[in-house]
């Protein structure tokens, strides 16, 4: 169990999602102390305990997303397992799904009946398009939603195809966090009121916030503006100051000195000072200065500019490639990787831990599948026999 002192010791959240939004919200919270349960289908549990790479049969997917939690095997599409899990709600505060708009109340099991059971139940619904609007049941993935909130085609080079993100930004971003942030005002909000709420978390909206800076911008001149351009504006590649720069061995360079001082302090380090003048200009001044840049950069090896540019002043980064990041000093000094030995499968592994910690994180393997669901059960008053034709 979490230990007494965690952030979130105490907090109970009963886990219905599938795939990776719903799932890494959960893990931030059971990292910081909740009690996570996870309901799985009992035939073949959660889609990513199959997806490859496996190790030992096991979907390196699923043990990345499931430590510090509990699994549940019900089926919710029977009368036992919807009544089952209509008898656990009121043991736990908050509930996170992620099905289709409208899939849970088909299952006998809406917001609107849990609310019954626990008035006081946080209810949190992650959905592709969101719980309202004419694109509500649409099937999607991340790159669709990032397409749709038009991240997709603002990141390329001008005149060029869209940049293919290669993370799940929607997923993640407009997911996981958007949810996390939904859960903890909801519950702060009910230590007010004694009531829970609806969550409704749409990953396209929250893809839609990663332009926040950029649409505010163009919101605000109205008519006078102009539409946002792929590969033309300051901070996805307009500026020479604000750029990626290939090395003379195939490498990159993330130049991000984007105020003059920072700028100016490359340039000087470069030997060519004068290259500050224009790089604020526009049009064809800036492509000069870009364009010098990329012809110094070309000339060295990633090694010559990792130390030539090492300095704090410079807003310079080599772009990891490949496992380089797990040898990152300053990650490593952070301790995002953390090593356990993981008794109850034999192996050793390396965990990546999510980013928000408030003190040590209980490092505690992931469930197989229903390993849970005789204590879950028994702890939400089932007796021995109604625990035995439920599993059976």
């Amino acid at each position: 169990m979490p230990e007494p002192s965690a952030p979130l010791a105490g907090l109970r959240v009963l886990d219905l999602s599938r795939l990776l939004p719903g799932p890494y919200a959960t893990l931030v919270l059971a990292d910081l102390g909740a009690t996570v349960d996870t309901v799985e289908d009992p035939d073949v549990g959660d889609a990513t305990r199959h997806m490859p790479p496996h190790r030992d049969g096991e979907g390196a997917l699923y043990y990345g997303l499931h430590r510090n939690k509990r699994s549940l095997a019900l089926n919710l599409k029977t009368p036992e397992g919807r009544d089952a899990l209509l008898r656990l709600v009121p043991h736990y505060d908050v509930l996170v799904e992620s099905f289709r708009p409208g899939v849970m109340d088909k299952l006998g099991v809406g917001e609107a009946v849990l609310r019954q059971k626990n008035p006081r139940l946080i209810y949190c619904a992650i959905s592709g398009y969101g719980q309202t609007g004419p694109d509500r049941l649409k099937a999607g993935h991340d790159l669709n939603y990032v397409a749709r909130a038009g991240l997709l085609g603002y990141g390329g080079e001008a005149g060029g195809a869209p940049a293919f993100p290669g993370v799940q930004m929607a997923d993640i971003g407009g997911g996981s966090l958007f949810a996390l942030v939904g859960i903890l005002a909801a519950l702060h909000e009910r230590e007010r009121t004694g009531v829970g709420r609806a969550v409704d978390v749409s990953m396209t909206d929250g893809a839609l916030a990663f332009l926040h800076l950029h649409l505010a911008s163009r919101l605000f001149m109205g008519s006078e503006g102009t539409p946002l351009r792929r590969g033309s504006e300051a901070l996805n590649g307009g500026y020479p100051s604000y750029g990626l720069y290939r090395t003379a061995d195939e490498r990159w360079l993330a130049v991000g000195a984007l105020e003059p001082k920072f700028f100016g302090a490359l340039c000087a380090k470069l030997g060519r000072p004068e290259l500050l003048e224009d790089a604020y200009m526009g049009g064809e001044a800036s492509a000069r200065v870009k364009a010098e840049l990329t012809r110094i950069f070309a000339s060295e090896p990633l090694a010559h500019w990792r130390e030539q540019l090492s300095g704090a002043e410079f807003c310079v980064e080599p772009v990891a490639e490949g496992d380089e990041v797990l040898a990152d000093p300053q990650l490593r000094a952070r301790g995002l990787f953390a090593e356990t030995d993981d008794a109850q499968r034999g192996i050793r592994v390396t965990h990546l831990l999510t980013p928000l910690r408030m003190g040590d994180v209980a490092l505690r393997p992931p469930p197989t599948l229903g390993q849970h669901s005789r204590v879950i059960l028994e702890d939400a008053g089932f007796t021995a026999e109604e625990i035995s034709r439920l599993i059976a």
